[in-house]
């Protein structure tokens, strides 16, 4: 099994990357009852999800939503379909192992001299994806991002990745399938691209690290701005070609996506449930009576407050396999386990009240069982309710929130239909 929680930090820094965009660019109950989805139609704006241990022979991956994408050379029916793409709601933008695209050859954005375009994408562990970016259309249902820029993810030959990006080289490179767990990340969180206006060139400076380099054979990797278009206030003249939410780039159905799992009591073997693109754009997906929670000016952050301490930069994260939080009651897991929690019994009635910035509240019953006893007695099982671990500062709901609810998240300056409030925000 594959139960660290990378996919916390992953999420959560890319989270951290594009808190800024949310004001740069910023142009309790449910929708449904827990755990009983509006069954969809059929073919239109909704793809199946599925937990079911990921795409190694044997499952390793616990906690993980995964989704099948098309993916296909802009403008034509060349296309493959890749399964297996982690659902991410802490990130933006379609990462694709190289790898695992063996159906069609994309070709990457360059600078006219034969420079390509390159994207890093750093997670707190250390742990990094680097790749080329390319423009794809990308396909799931019947909903279309026509030329959208994804990472494609793999180690260059020709010469070597920035030390900025590998830490130097001592981070971890995740570009094989054995490394991700998965064949890509599908980056569906609240803003529109991965960087957004802190990588355009109308802002004369970087982030540190960069996230975009030009690179060749001839000058190596360069960091580099990267346009993100008219959101960004660029002419028309200067498209955006930064990695994308492809959701964002839908010609329908693009204002943010709905997840819904059932519940799991406990653990399981495997979980199937749905994606739904678009907040009320169609009969499936109203946001009814679910409860909005903005976020903190100019992040993509919420309070979440547990055993009276208020933890004002906490997210959704369906990229992370475990509810990760500050309790130093509980017993933390020995050994490779360490990244969990292993109290004595199930703790099943731990309460959090989580508040957006538009003073919405609701309050959360959750568990938080052991670890080690969890998946001593489940070698089977792949979808676990009451997986936690410690995590200072923050509070993240990861993967086991999802489990019996409808959560929304909506997209920072896409078009809000009539009766919906203008993104970015999380429901359930």
């Amino acid at each position: 099994m594959r139960f660290n929680k990378e996919n916390t930090v992953r999420s959560f820094l890319a989270l951290m990357v594009v808190g800024t965009l949310g004001f740069l660019v910023g142009c309790g109950g449910g929708g449904t009852p827990a755990g009983v989805p509006v069954p969809p139609p059929v073919g239109q704006n909704t793809v199946p999800i599925v937990v079911d241990g990921g795409p190694l022979s044997p499952p390793q991956y616990v906690n993980g939503a995964f989704v099948s994408v098309n993916i296909c050379v802009p403008g034509t029916s060349t296309c493959q379909s890749v399964d297996h793409i982690l659902v991410d709601t802490g990130s933006m933008g379609l990462r694709v192992l190289q790898t695992a695209l063996t159906q069609v050859t994309l070709t990457p954005l360059n600078d006219g001299n034969g420079d390509t375009l390159n994207d890093c994408s750093q997670f707190l562990d250390g742990s990094y994806l680097w790749g080329t970016v390319a423009p794809a259309d990308v396909k799931m249902a019947s909903e279309v991002a026509s030329s959208t820029s994804i990472q494609l993810i793999a180690t260059p030959t020709a010469y070597s990745i920035p030390g900025s990006c590998s830490t130097n080289g001592t981070g971890t490179n995740e570009d094989t399938q054995a490394t991700l767990g998965a064949n890509g990340i599908l980056g569906v969180g609240p803003e529109p691209f991965d960087c957004g206006l802190a990588c355009d060139p109308s802002q004369g400076s970087l982030p540190t690290p960069p996230p975009y380099f030009l690179c060749s054979t001839a000058i190596g990797c360069q960091p580099t701005a990267v346009s993100c278009g008219t959101l960004c206030g660029e002419p028309s003249t200067s498209p955006n070609q930064q990695v994308t939410n492809p959701v964002f780039n839908f010609t329908g159905d693009n204002n943010g996506v709905i997840l819904e799992l059932p519940a799991v009591a406990d653990a399981t073997a495997t979980v199937t449930g749905t994606m739904i693109f678009g907040i009320g754009t169609q009969s499936n997906n109203a946001l009814g009576s679910a409860t909005v929670f903005t976020f903190e000016p100019g992040t993509d952050l919420f309070t979440t407050t547990y055993n009276g301490q208020a933890y004002s930069n906490s997210f959704i994260d369906s990229g992370s396999n475990g509810l990760f939080f500050q309790d130093v009651s509980i017993a933390v897991c020995s050994g490779n386990l360490t990244p969990f929690y292993c109290p004595p019994s199930n703790l099943s009635g731990l309460t959090a009240a989580n508040t957006g910035a538009n003073g919405s509240t609701n309050t959360v019953t959750f568990g938080v069982d052991n670890t080690l006893n969890l998946f001593t007695n489940n070698p089977n099982d792949f979808a676990f309710s009451n997986l936690g671990g410690p995590l200072s500062g923050q509070f993240d709901w990861g993967l086991p929130f999802f489990y019996g609810r409808n959560v929304y998240t909506a997209i920072d300056g896409a078009t809000a239909p009539s009766g919906v409030p203008a993104g970015p925000f999380w429901a359930y």
